[in-house]
């Protein structure tokens, strides 16, 4: 007589429990949570948002001109109150948010695919090529990226893609050295030595050795230069070179507001805040993405069980 055994509940594939491991760990870090919470409904409010309220952030009521906050009277969506054409500040919040987090992170992705090419040909190969390559990033680097993007946006017309084509260009040498230096270590590692033995391709060594070893210090780096970035595009627009109207931005919410700072302080207080608090959350969001990646400190959020 043979004994069959039937297990009870099946088990979790291996990507449901990274990510439920993920979770746990992230409801570890308080602030990290409350900051990963804050970003997804900024990022909600960037997707959905322009959907939702077409035409509230430019319908102009020049009755409610300068309207204080937290008044009900017109409507909800003035419990922020209104700018100086009568335009709810909140729905310009929120319509606003898709071009902030638009440039912000289509910069961000653009400097971090050519910063890890160039920084991945420029640590792996050695000679003219990566002398040529670190050479270059020294010259960029020697110009105040703020600068830079005056310089260049001057010269052309400020508009989304010179934006985001200006802000990628002056973050690039910031990729480029950090791949290179973790390129540097990484290729005298034994599992590359032993690869190299085995007759594997430069290209293959390269994508399935080094980068995903690489990969963890980027993803950190892209959270940190998001909320560079951002700055320096509301910086922009705050100086008049960066997105112009009627398109939303909060660096020119803030700029349309510096008038008013005296009488209706609450223009630029609003896209102020916003512009600090998702720099913060991605700031401590960056913070636990090393911790969590880091074998010597992921141990501070792992949960404990005992059997």
């Amino acid at each position: 007589m043979s004994d069959m055994t039937h297990p009870t509940a099946a088990a979790k594939p291996p990507r449901e429990h990274a990510l439920a491991e993920a979770f746990l760990m992230l409801w570890r870090d308080k602030f990290a949570f409350l900051s990963a919470c804050f970003l997804l409904l900024v990022v909600i409010a960037a997707l959905f948002g322009p959907s939702l309220l077409p035409d509230q952030a430019l319908q102009m009521n020049l009755r409610g001109r300068n309207a204080p906050p937290f008044e009900l009277e017109r409507g909800w969506l003035y419990i922020l109150g209104a700018d100086n054409m009568g335009r709810s500040l909140l729905a310009r919040l929120v319509i606003g948010s898709r071009y902030t987090l638009m440039i912000a992170g289509s910069a961000v992705v653009l400097a971090l695919v050519v910063g890890t090419i160039l920084g991945l040909i420029a640590g792996y190969r050695q000679g003219r090529v990566a002398t040529i390559i670190l050479r270059g990033a020294d010259i960029l680097m020697s110009f105040p990226s703020l600068l830079l993007a005056l310089i260049v946006l001057f010269v052309l017309a400020p508009s989304v893609g010179n934006v985001v084509l200006v802000l990628a260009l002056s973050r690039v040498p910031v990729y480029l050295r950090t791949c290179r230096a973790e390129v540097l270590e990484i290729r005298e590692r034994q599992f590359v030595k032993a690869a190299q033995v085995l007759g594997a391709s430069h290209a293959r060594i390269v994508f399935l050795h080094i980068l995903p070893n690489v990969v963890p210090t980027l993803m950190t780096l892209a959270t940190l230069e998001f909320a560079a970035v951002m700055l320096s595009e509301s910086s922009l627009s705050f100086l008049g070179l960066g997105v112009q109207a009627p398109a939303v931005t909060w660096g020119l919410m803030v700029a349309d507001g510096r008038g008013y700072l005296a009488s209706a302080w609450w223009l630029s207080f609003w896209p102020g805040v916003a512009i600090s608090l998702t720099a913060i959350s991605a700031n401590l969001m960056a913070n636990w993405i090393r911790t969590a990646t880091d074998p010597a400190q992921r141990w501070r959020l792992e949960k404990r069980t005992r059997a």
